[in-house]
């Protein structure tokens, strides 16, 4: 087929997700290859956003590719009640790399239902019915995920499910109180949340889910002690505090898992994208010991035909290995830095950039009407001028694919991505920083 071919094709018969279908043409990919992707005329795109955030450790990674080769010679699939050697080492690969309160892994297809069945986990186990999560956040758009998303994508959700209750997130940038320091913004935010779960009826909420990072919703990375705060409003109440990793997670910044980073350990972990590096849709949830053994005598009530599918778990044991090999967690904390510091230039040289946050390869550049009102370029939910699509357009025409949230750029590379790239690719993005600031006049 040629490439107008395949376009047609998947526009007259595919819905995508995400759009509106009218006028839709995508651009049809012949290969891809380290972190760049080629269409059918052999232009050439530098992936930024590792795709959704979940291409970690690149295109046509030889090491994952013989691994699900390897394992079709053998089998393709097997179900969960069979044991499967990909799929118990993968498992103990995990767990053995994680603090020793961790004990199992319930593995899913992807990470909306990874989240799905951590809330039904931490439910029957605590006997508990609501579930807390914050406003600027997305967990997945299955009806459970959904309800815990806080953004406008569960909108299409309403009415929501009863028990799902949000709060505010510590988003410190946009935040009208003026705090002094960080500590000072943690100690007003957990208060505010302690608050509301006495409000809510502590002994009814089951967990507290949180991206350990805000992904899509602006890389918003807590404040200092923020997380060491929830922890400690989950453990005066008997509550389940959930991390989701499915983003942050796998070194994507610069750790193993993001709660890393904070000096605190979750109840529950959840993760997808980058285990296998969406080779083959994989996800799950790693629960302590103690809720492991909780189902040693009582019925765990979550199943998936294709929980720990064994080609799935084959490239995510090859992923692993291929992680630790080549030490991507120092390789994510040397090249995060030089990211950092081209972010920051971003910053000080254009108008129109707000904030910039970062950590490992995890970033988003915050676009603003004025750097002193803080007012966001586009309205929450809403983009009337199409202003974040001519970014994201303009970028593209210059091979620079990536994709934007709200008034935020995502910045958020294949992990084995170099300096000398960035530099390339980075160039592109402040050019065409400059092209918006020239049409909004700034």
């Amino acid at each position: 087929m040629t490439g107008k071919e395949i376009s047609e094709m998947q526009t007259k018969y595919v819905l995508q997700s995400w759009s509106k279908q009218r006028g839709l043409n995508p651009t049809p990919v012949s290969r891809c290859e380290g972190i760049y992707i080629y269409d059918t005329d052999g232009k050439r795109y530098a992936d930024m956003s590792s795709e959704q955030v979940n291409m970690n450790a690149g295109y046509a990674n030889k090491e994952m590719t013989e691994a699900i080769k390897a394992q079709l010679d053998s089998y393709a699939y097997i179900q969960g009640s069979f044991g499967s050697e990909p799929r118990a080492i993968l498992a103990k690969s995990i767990v053995d790399r994680l603090p020793d309160c961790f004990g199992k892994v319930f593995f899913t297809n992807g990470g909306a239902d990874a989240n799905e069945n951590a809330i039904k986990i931490a439910r029957m186990y605590t006997g508990r019915f609501k579930v807390m999560s914050r406003y600027r956040s997305y967990h997945g758009s299955t009806f459970g995920a959904g309800n815990l998303t806080g953004e406008p994508r569960h909108f299409a959700l309403e009415p929501a499910i009863p028990g799902f209750i949000h709060f505010f997130d510590p988003y410190l940038y946009q935040e009208k109180l003026k705090f002094t320091t960080e500590e000072e913004a943690t100690e007003y935010y957990i208060r505010q949340l302690r608050a509301q779960v006495i409000y809510e009826g502590a002994d009814r909420v089951a967990a507290i889910v949180c991206e350990t990072i805000t992904g899509s919703n602006g890389v918003i990375i807590p404040p200092k002690g923020y997380l060491k705060g929830v922890r400690k409003v989950c453990d005066e109440f008997g509550i389940m505090m959930i991390c989701d990793e499915v983003m942050a997670g796998w070194y994507r910044t610069g750790k193993m898992f993001a709660f890393m980073n904070f000096d605190v350990v979750p109840d529950i972990i959840t993760f997808a994208k980058g285990v296998n590096s969406g080779y083959i849709p994989l996800g799950g949830c790693i629960v302590k010991k103690e809720i492991a053994a909780f189902f040693d005598d009582n019925y765990l009530s979550c199943g998936l035909t294709y929980s720990g599918h064994p080609l799935a778990c084959a490239a995510g044991v090859a992923c692993q290995e291929f992680y630790l090999k080549n030490d991507i967690e120092g390789h994510v904390q040397k090249v995060g830095k030089h990211l950092g510091v081209i972010l920051e230039s971003l910053k000080e040289k254009h108008p129109s950039v707000g904030d910039v946050r970062y950590i490992g390869l995890f970033s988003a550049v915050e676009l603003v009407k004025d750097k002193t009102s803080r007012e966001p370029l586009v309205p929450w939910g809403q983009d009337p001028e199409n202003l974040m699509g001519f970014v994201t357009k303009e970028l593209k025409a210059r091979g620079f694919v990536t994709y934007t949230h709200e008034n935020c750029i995502m910045v958020a590379p294949p992990l084995i991505i170099t300096e000398e790239q960035l530099d390339e690719e980075m160039a592109k993005l402040d050019e065409v920083i400059s092209l918006l600031e020239e049409k909004i006049g700034l």
